[in-house]
């Protein structure tokens, strides 16, 4: 297989989010990306002459599976128990949805991928959130990618469009901890920026290291911080 480093194509799903929302902004003014596809219910507020994006059905991946050709595909789809509604809505947009573009994305040749996940996240979780998204990675795991970075922040930080009060507690709380013990307690649950999660997945995606990879909230504080492989467009 051939790696790509420059001039490619980045697949992003989940551009109207938290973490996909940032990634959108930095994907599209990262030097190696010409083209940055998005796969949509609704459209980005970006605009911009590197950006394709199109509104499709998640219920219908043989509708759009053609559209998924590219060098990496980035991940930042998830919603809430709340805002799905039941546990089979969540299963679905979580789970579902995601596993099946990734499917498709690899047989059209898509060598990378880059997942936001959770911390805890386990099959074996006695917490469906958890569960799911533990069975999410274990799912992707098996469709064989070139390299499979998998990102596990803990509480995410930065402006939601919906008010989620008990992630804003705990991140206010965990953000005192983590400065008062000066990061030396409760490292694998540091609260992360969104646009950090963002920045390390980008630096991610450049190293062009093989295999999978899973990455702790402090393992992405520290991706972040690689300037040398951060180069934003003069």
């Amino acid at each position: 297989m051939q790696i790509q480093k420059d001039r490619k194509t980045a697949i992003l799903l989940g551009a109207t989010g938290l973490v996909g929302s940032q990634l959108l902004l930095q994907l599209l003014e990262h030097p190696a990306y010409q083209k940055v596809i998005v796969l949509s219910r609704r459209k980005p507020a970006v605009q911009h002459a590197h950006l394709e994006v199109h509104l499709v059905d998640f219920d219908s991946p043989a509708d759009f599976a053609h559209l998924l050709k590219g060098e990496d595909l980035f991940c930042a789809l998830g919603t809430t128990l709340k805002k799905a509604g039941s546990r089979a809505a969540f299963f679905k947009v979580d789970f579902t949805y995601t596993r099946e573009v990734a499917r498709a994305a690899r047989q059209n040749g898509v060598a990378q991928l880059l997942l936001v996940s959770a911390v805890g996240a386990s099959p074996h979780s006695l917490f469906f959130y958890s569960r799911v998204k533990g069975e999410l990675e274990q799912a992707l795991k098996k469709l064989d990618f070139w390299a499979f970075h998998i990102f596990q922040p803990s509480v995410l930080m930065g402006k939601r469009k919906e008010v989620r009060f008990g992630e804003e507690i705990a991140g206010i709380a965990l953000s005192r901890i983590d400065r008062l013990t000066q990061g030396a307690l409760l490292k694998s649950y540091r609260p992360v920026d969104a646009s950090t999660v963002a920045n390390a997945m980008l630096v991610a995606a450049q190293q062009l290291q093989p295999g999978v990879h899973v990455h702790s909230s402090d393992d992405i504080h520290q991706l972040a911080e690689e300037p040398h492989l951060w180069i934003t467009k003069q």
